[in-house]
């Protein structure tokens, strides 16, 4: 997934900014973060809020070709990034071209919300997210027994959107503005029995399921 970020940025060297909020901006995982960029032939940088912000989030996150999250508490990510304007800065960056990734709760940030484990063991939902892509979102859905069905509960309770997208671990999802266009992944995994991504939908009272492979597209 992380090459065919790169990849997309269209240059030879590309500037790429970590930002791992989520997690408490640890310091180990930033120095093996950026040994493996720097070894990908990228420039690379930070925006670390703790304990206070290490540069201007516009001017940081706006100066990048790909902005990188981590993974951990969504909520605390969405509540520290709003505190220091970097809510704002992300869109900035994202209508001027830059692209933008992550895994985990550096998944579920941009959508408008989606099934966390940020407030204890149980899955709620999170329903105040950045919403620059108008669905749901749901990580690590084969790997966790509860995901699947809580998403569903909540879709079906009203508490979050009708329409969502959904990921295995190891699969991600691009989207061209707000919309869904092609799964991609770390590996080759089987195409009918590996990870792929869902499209998940209310209809009508009931949910459905659109399997995607990776490396495929949604029509």
């Amino acid at each position: 997934m992380l090459l065919d970020a790169l990849s997309l940025t269209d240059k030879v060297r590309p500037r790429v900014c970590l930002v791992y909020t989520a997690m408490g901006d640890p310091g180990d995982y930033y120095a093996a973060s950026y040994e493996a960029f720097n070894a990908a032939g990228c420039d690379v940088t930070e925006l670390r809020l703790f304990p206070q912000p290490s540069a201007d989030p516009e001017d940081r996150l706006c100066g990048a070709n790909l902005v990188w999250v981590g993974g951990g508490s969504v909520a605390n990510l969405l509540a520290l990034w709003r505190l220091h304007g970097v809510d704002w800065a992300m869109r900035a960056a994202w209508e001027q071209g830059v692209i933008l990734a992550g895994v985990s709760a550096g998944s579920l940030c941009w959508h408008v919300g989606g099934n966390t484990d940020s407030f204890g063991p149980e899955l709620t939902a999170v329903t105040d997210c950045l919403g620059f892509l108008p669905y749901a979102n749901s990580v690590h859905y084969d790997a966790e027994p509860t995901r699947r069905p809580s998403l569903h509960r909540f879709m079906i309770e009203g508490a979050l959107s009708p329409v969502a997208y959904a990921t295995d671990d190891g699969v991600g999802i691009w989207y061209e503005g707000p919309e869904a266009t092609g799964v991609v992944a770390d590996v080759n995994p089987e195409p009918r029995s590996g990870p792929a991504a869902y499209r998940v939908e209310l209809v009508d009272g009931a949910v459905t399921e659109t399997r995607v492979e990776v490396g495929g597209n949604f029509d």
